[in-house]
């Protein structure tokens, strides 16, 4: 019997996740389909009602309905709660079962793709905002040396900082800051988190903010070499990645969650990737 599984938004024809879930079905011999659901805005919950109603067992979400997720779940993991927003979701019976596993995948695209270990390093993130939210604890797992979030409204950065603090050990230092209070510091990773590259423009930050044999990571996908890629190329920097590992790696871990395999993520990686140039 194939089982159904959706992801929603509004709008979702831009969507690669019935393609990626396709794709991990097929070498996994997993018996599903995977369509897009396009939600009224609004009608998030009555969406869903009737997506279980129907027979589906999971979902994946997407802008603008992550918040809504959050508040339609009844169980809500770690990661979840961390981040305040739901991208994945799994049904049984009256539970719905509600994970952020955005930041997973970008923590494993980079320590096992693309092989840059973030134990002992000085990790920058650029934006405090739902994608530094939901990548946090996973980096801090890690065991990076330090963490700093710089952010146009350093209040923000401060909140989120504390908040991290309060969900770990306190092993690893946090700091939020803005753009100013960087000065002549510099990083071993530096993540692009902020939305400045959906519209092509660049977070105000300066060449010193990346160390030698730094990764410059773009969280964004697909958009070729960014305002924020092209500024890492031009101190320097030959490690170079956008996000779209990170959309296949998270795409991975729910479909383990929901179908107990975990699939091999390298050749959907392939297909998605855009020459950064």
């Amino acid at each position: 019997m194939t089982d159904h599984y959706a992801v929603i938004g509004n709008p979702i024809e831009q969507s690669k996740s019935p393609l990626i879930h396709t794709a991990f079905a097929q070498v996994t011999g997993q018996d599903l389909d995977y369509t897009k659901v396009l939600s009224p805005l609004g009608e998030f919950a009555q969406t869903v009602d009737a997506f279980r109603a129907a027979g589906g067992l999971g979902m994946n979400v997407t802008a603008p309905f992550k918040l809504d997720a959050f508040a339609y779940a009844t169980d809500l993991a770690p990661s979840a709660q961390m981040a305040g927003a739901v991208n994945a979701m799994k049904f049984e019976g009256d539970k719905v079962y509600a994970e952020n596993f955005d930041g997973l995948g970008l923590v494993r695209d980079v320590v096992h793709n693309l092989q840059c270990p973030l134990q002992g390093r000085r990790v920058l993130i650029l934006g405090a905002g739902g994608a530094t939210r939901g990548a946090l604890l996973p980096i801090l797992a890690q065991g990076p040396a330090e963490v700093v979030i710089v952010n146009r409204t350093v209040a923000k950065a401060e909140e989120l900082a504390q908040l991290a603090c309060k969900h770990q050990s306190g092993a690893v230092p946090v700091h939020g800051v803005g753009y100013a209070d960087l000065r002549a510091r510099s990083f071993d990773v530096v993540f692009n988190a902020t939305s400045a590259s959906l519209t092509a423009q660049l977070p105000p930050l300066g060449a010193s903010a990346f160390a030698p044999g730094c990764l410059a990571y773009e969280l964004a996908y697909g958009k070729g070499l960014t305002p924020f890629l092209k500024l890492a190329q031009e101190a320097g920097v030959t490690r170079l990645a956008d996000g779209v590992g990170m959309l296949a790696e998270q795409a991975a871990e729910a479909f383990e969650w929901w179908r107990g395999v975990r699939p091999d993520t390298a050749a959907v990686i392939r297909q998605l990737t855009v020459p950064l140039v």
